[in-house]
């Protein structure tokens, strides 16, 4: 339940988001000081909790540190912060060590974890629930925070506005500090005061018309740091899961990469497996390029769809292996130990965001990030599969230290808040703005970003898109400006349409193909200028910046 709704209240740590990186955070940060964890609907609603595939961790027998900080860098194209990576890799087995001890029942074999396979992995290093990991993940981390009497949850709070002292930043004294956020609590605009704050609000896939993501991922963390004057990194590349389920009435379901991985296989509309002409690995090939290949079959059969095939299986072996997808597709009529499953590729996750270090401090002082909103440079420009949960839980951790560390040190009480007087904030619009009108402008939104800033992009797609984004962002310049609105819908259409700038501007400034990032006029990587990620702010156009 959540407490008696004021006006105003304050904490030590706040931590916005409750996937495994906001549960994670909230443990570490309660073994030092007083949490308060806020998530934008219940508890269990995140991406965390609809991840199937697994963790990936070299914890098998034949498996090295080694061989998998290889493996995640071959697949980041050039741009992994390899430090980064070598701490996520090797911290990554005791936080996961830690999980099975905390009761996480995944599946095993004998007296280790069942490893399983994933595309561009050397080995089998996944452990996995079936495929309900990230469920099983959620559910182990929200019993000990339910258990843990340090943290305070506080559910359906929509987070709108960091507080920042904006007049350090206006003098140029950096980028000022972070006092915690504002929030819509019951129909009311509260305000938390943090000594240290930590955005954990996932990832962005709803500003695309088809994704693997759920309706809550509507990029809403990106978008208030954006706003606060954070660092943003690495935002042209956003991975495109090349699996989603494509059938009448069905949503966008994600058929996970492990269905590959135990041996599907990818066919068009006329019966022909395509991979191999695409790549070496075929169905196991990195995402972006099973991706592209599935979009380039669909053209060149003119179908919407391809299948996978994972029929050579027994009947056992795949409901036991992959329960969720084997019950969601029954559903719709469809039994995939026999029928083969029409799949399109869908946005899936954001490998640029919130530019942190390895101690997840952001460039606003007392603002802290981790999981998808934020960017160590563990990902590169292409996300290994699975790498996503280990990367949750291992700088979910350490974030949740780190705030806690810097919260020790603040005075009890946020100095005054000139931003915060007139109760204003830069994310919201007019209560008289029509619903009608708000569901059209994200329709325009995601459609213009699907068309032109998807799985493959071009220059004069991604100026129409920018063109179109700053015609809605000047027609909706007069109606920015309140902050009275109680309607999460409308805080979300700015957010998604702050995140859609950003991407789309990244994007353009990036001329070569790199990752996830495919630019069909520039369709090679370029190393010798574009080896290096591209940094955004707010009040700044798009600028390289060195590994």
């Amino acid at each position: 339940m959540n407490p008696e709704v004021r006006s105003s209240w304050d904490t030590d740590v706040l931590i916005i988001g409750s996937g495994a990186a906001g549960l994670r955070a909230a443990l570490a940060a309660s073994e030092h000081t007083d949490v308060t964890l806020i998530t934008k609907t219940t508890l269990t609603e995140s991406n965390t909790h609809y991840a199937q595939g697994g963790i990936a961790v070299a914890m098998n027998l034949d498996d090295t540190i080694a061989l998998h900080i290889k493996d995640t860098c071959l697949a980041g194209a050039g741009l992994c912060d390899v430090e980064a990576v070598e701490m996520m890799v090797s911290e990554g087995i005791p936080r996961v060590a830690e999980l099975l001890d905390w009761g996480a029942n995944f599946d095993w074999e004998g007296t280790l974890p069942r490893f399983t396979q994933e595309a561009a992995h050397s080995r089998r290093r996944i452990v996995h629930k079936g495929d309900a990991t990230g469920r099983e993940t959620t559910d182990v981390l929200i019993q000990r925070v339910r258990n843990t009497e340090r943290i305070h949850v506080l559910q359906n709070a929509f987070a709108i506005d960091l507080l920042t002292d904006a007049d350090a930043q206006k003098n140029g004294e950096g980028s000022g500090t972070c006092y915690g956020v504002s929030a819509i609590v019951e129909e009311q605009v509260v305000r938390i005061h943090a000594k240290a704050t930590i955005l954990a609000t996932g990832g962005l896939g709803r500003v695309y018309p088809c994704t693997s993501n759920p309706q809550i991922a509507t990029g809403d963390g990106f978008a208030a740091a954006w706003r606060a004057g954070c660092e943003m990194i690495d935002m042209e590349f956003v991975q495109f899961h090349p699996t989603t389920l494509f059938l009448d009435g069905a949503p966008n379901f994600l058929i996970s990469e492990a269905v590959r991985g135990e041996g599907g296989t990818l066919l068009n509309i006329r019966g022909e497996r395509f991979m191999g002409k695409y790549h070496e690995k075929g169905e196991l090939a990195p995402r972006d390029v099973v991706s592209r290949a599935i979009q380039n079959e669909m053209h060149l059969t003119q179908f919407p769809c391809v299948y996978l095939d994972i029929t050579d299986k027994t009947s056992d072996f795949i409901h036991e292996r992959f329960p969720t997808i084997s019950a969601t597709t029954k559903r719709y009529g469809l039994d995939i130990s026999i029928d083969l499953i029409p799949v399109r590729p869908g946005a899936h996750f954001m490998m640029g965001g919130i530019r942190t270090n390895t101690d997840t401090q952001t460039s606003i002082q007392g603002l802290y990030a981790c999981g998808e909103v934020a960017c160590t440079g563990v990902h590169g420009a292409n996300r290994l599969a699975s790498n996503s949960l280990l990367e949750c839980l291992v700088y979910g951790a350490r974030a949740g230290r780190n705030a806690a560390t810097f919260a020790s040190t603040q005075p009890a009480h946020p100095p005054k808040l000139p931003i915060l007087d007139n109760g204003q904030t830069s994310a919201t619009l007019s209560t008289d703005t029509a619903e009608m009108e708000i569901e059209e402008i994200k329709s325009a939104i995601r459609e213009t970003l699907w068309e032109n800033v998807g799985i493959e992009r071009n220059g004069a797609g991604l100026q129409s898109t920018l063109t179109v984004l700053q015609d809605i962002t000047e027609s909706l310049g007069d109606v920015v400006t309140r902050s009275d609105t109680k309607d999460v819908s409308t805080i979300e259409t700015v957010n998604m349409l702050n995140v859609a700038l950003m991407i789309t501007q990244s994007a353009l400034a990036r001329t070569e193909s790199r990752g996830a990032h495919y630019r069909a006029d520039f369709p090679t990587p370029d190393d010798a200028t574009w080896q290096h990620r591209i940094l955004i702010t707010q009040d700044n156009p798009p600028e390289t910046v060195p590994l």
